[in-house]
């Protein structure tokens, strides 16, 4: 009787110790599970901290260059340039207005006004691109400037000498002062076509010696029957 007791009560404490250490092996694995838990979050959160992307902005304004595309020195120059040119020229047509007879002359007159103001506007828009003046010192463009550089410009005795004439005389006048004035004009384009680097700016100096070689060819016509 009191053998089996003994082991009754053997077997009970047994069982007791068997059922504690379960017991302790849950816990630790909760524990150790939770700890897992935790490492696991604080890991995402970081890792997405580290991943997010900067806020730096990108584009034109980032890079410094502008949206149009590279440019060099003789782009820059070209545009200098050719702004007061062009403007002389628009000078030169708008004396055109109440003196020019010949209706050759006064359709080159019109074509020079639609092509060459909107070129000065896109030139401006460039340099302000670029974050370059409009003037390199060569002078306002008008008259009085003497085209410092610039090859084709009328100095102010030309625009005063034209201004004093009309009908045949101006034609006349104009055209000489036009051929001259356009043939400084292309000289500059073709500068621009072997040393540039924008295609923009490229572009139209294409666009000034097609056109403008044209032009100096009908002009020339004009003199040749004046």
């Amino acid at each position: 009787m009191r053998s089996f007791t003994r082991r009754t009560a053997r077997k009970f404490a047994l069982a007791g110790a068997a059922t504690a250490t379960g017991l302790l092996l849950t816990a630790c694995g909760s524990d150790d599970g939770a700890s897992g838990m935790d490492h696991s979050g604080t890991s995402a959160s970081a890792t997405t901290s580290t991943a997010a992307p900067s806020a730096t902005p990108s584009g034109p304004s980032s890079s410094g260059t502008p949206a149009f595309g590279d440019f060099n020195d003789a782009d820059v120059m070209f545009a200098q340039m050719m702004i007061p040119h062009h403007e002389q020229a628009l000078e030169m047509a708008g004396l055109a207005a109440g003196r020019a007879e010949d209706p050759e002359v006064r359709k080159l007159v019109a074509a020079i006004e639609r092509a060459q103001d909107p070129e000065i506007q896109k030139m401006k828009a460039w340099l302000k691109g670029w974050g370059r003046p409009e003037s390199a010192g060569h002078g306002s463009g008008g008259h009085g400037s003497g085209g410092h550089g610039m090859a084709g410009m009328m100095s102010e005795q030309d625009m005063e000498d034209l201004a004093a004439l009309k009908g045949r005389a101006f034609d006349r006048k104009f055209a000489e002062l036009m051929i001259a004035h356009h043939d400084g004009a292309v000289a500059m384009a073709k500068d621009e076509q072997n040393n540039g680097r924008n295609a923009t700016a490229k572009a139209l100096a294409d666009d000034v010696v097609r056109t403008q070689s044209a032009e100096v060819a009908a002009l020339k016509k004009i003199l040749d029957r004046l």
